[in-house]
C-alpha cells in the first residue's frame, strides 16, 4: 500500500477550490469571449462582452468570478493502492473547503438544515463529496463549486425504455427554454443517461466536470451532444435571456447501463461561469 496524508488531500482541495473560484477553465473562457464576436443580437452581445470583462476583472484582481461561490461539490477517484493516514478522506476534503473559503473570502451559502432551521455553517461545509476506488496508486480529485442560480433550474425525467434520441433532445431543450434567464446563460448543460433515478443525476453533475471541448468518447453520445447543442441553440433564449444566438456554450453527457424498464435522463444546468478544477496526487 502506499501512503498518502490526509493533509496532501485539504492541501489539495483547497487550493483547486480558490484557482476554479477565480479562474475560468481555458475552453470556457474562450467559449464566451468567442460568443460575444459571433452573437448578432446587440442586447445579448453586450451581456456577453460584460462576461468577458468579468472574467478578466476577476482574473487579474484575483477575486471570485461569481458572487454565487457555490456549494462545494467534490469527485475523488481513490487508486486501490492507496491508504489515506494521519486523517479521513472526509474530513480532509472538509477541511480544504473550509480553509479554501476562509482564505478567498468567498461567500459560505450552506444551511445546515435543509427545511426547518436554515442556519449558514459559516464555512461552506459540508461538501457534497462522490467516492470511486480504481486501479492504481493516484488520488484524483475533481472540485465544483455549485451555484445554485443554474442548479435550481435542474430537472430529472423516467423515461420509458421506449424513448428515443429526439426525446432526450427534448427533454433538454425544454429545460433549458422553460428556465429562461434564470441560470445566467449562455449555460453549460451536464446530461446524465442512465442508471437510476438517483445516478442519473450524479451523471449529470460528473458531466460538468468535464471540459466542453472534450467530446464524449463514444462517437453515438458525441453526436448527441452537437445535436443538444444546436437545438438549444435554436431556442432563442440567449446570453441572460435577452434573446439571440448563443444560449448554451457547450453540453456534456456521461452515461451508464441502466434496467431494461427504464431510461432516467437528468439535466444538470450550470451558467456561463461553469468553474471545475482538478488534480492527481
Amino acid at each position: 500500500m502506499i501512503a498518502k496524508d490526509a493533509a496532501q488531500i485539504t492541501e489539495t482541495v483547497k487550493k483547486l477550490f480558490m484557482k476554479a473560484n477565480v479562474f475560468l477553465p481555458e475552453d470556457t473562457a474562450n467559449a464566451i469571449k468567442a460568443a460575444a464576436e459571433k452573437e448578432s443580437c446587440p442586447v445579448a452581445a453586450a451581456a456577453l462582452d460584460t462576461a468577458v470583462q468579468n472574467l478578466s476583472a476577476a482574473a487579474s484582481n484575483i477575486m471570485p468570478i461569481c458572487q454565487d461561490t457555490g456549494m462545494a461539490v467534490v469527485f475523488c477517484e481513490i487508486g486501490s493502492e492507496i491508504q489515506i493516514v494521519n486523517g479521513n478522506l472526509e474530513d480532509a476534503v472538509n477541511q480544504g473547503v473550509r480553509e479554501a473559503y476562509r482564505d478567498g473570502y468567498f461567500r459560505c451559502s450552506v444551511v445546515d438544515d435543509p427545511l426547518f432551521n436554515r442556519k449558514n455553517t459559516s464555512d461552506n461545509t459540508p461538501a457534497v463529496i462522490y467516492t470511486s476506488i480504481v486501479p492504481g496508486d493516484k488520488i484524483r480529485i475533481s472540485v465544483e463549486p455549485k451555484g445554485f442560480g443554474s442548479e435550481n433550474m435542474s430537472r430529472i425525467k423516467m423515461f420509458n425504455p421506449s424513448a428515443t434520441k429526439d426525446d432526450i433532445i427534448a427533454f433538454v431543450t425544454e429545460t433549458v427554454s422553460s428556465a429562461q434567464g434564470n441560470p445566467c446563460p449562455p449555460v453549460v448543460i451536464g446530461v446524465g443517461i442512465g442508471g437510476t433515478f438517483d445516478y442519473a443525476a450524479v451523471l449529470a453533475k460528473k458531466a460538468l466536470t468535464r471540459n466542453i471541448s472534450e467530446r464524449n468518447k463514444n462517437p453515438l453520445y458525441a453526436a448527441l451532444e452537437k445535436e443538444i447543442l444546436d437545438a438549444v441553440n435554436k431556442t432563442g433564449v440567449g446570453a441572460q435571456g435577452f434573446g439571440g444566438d448563443i444560449t448554451a456554450l457547450g453540453v456534456n453527457i456521461e452515461y451508464f447501463p441502466t434496467h431494461i424498464a427504464g431510461l432516467p435522463c437528468a439535466v444538470n444546468i450550470n451558467c456561463h461561469v461553469a468553474r471545475h478544477a482538478e488534480e492527481i496526487i
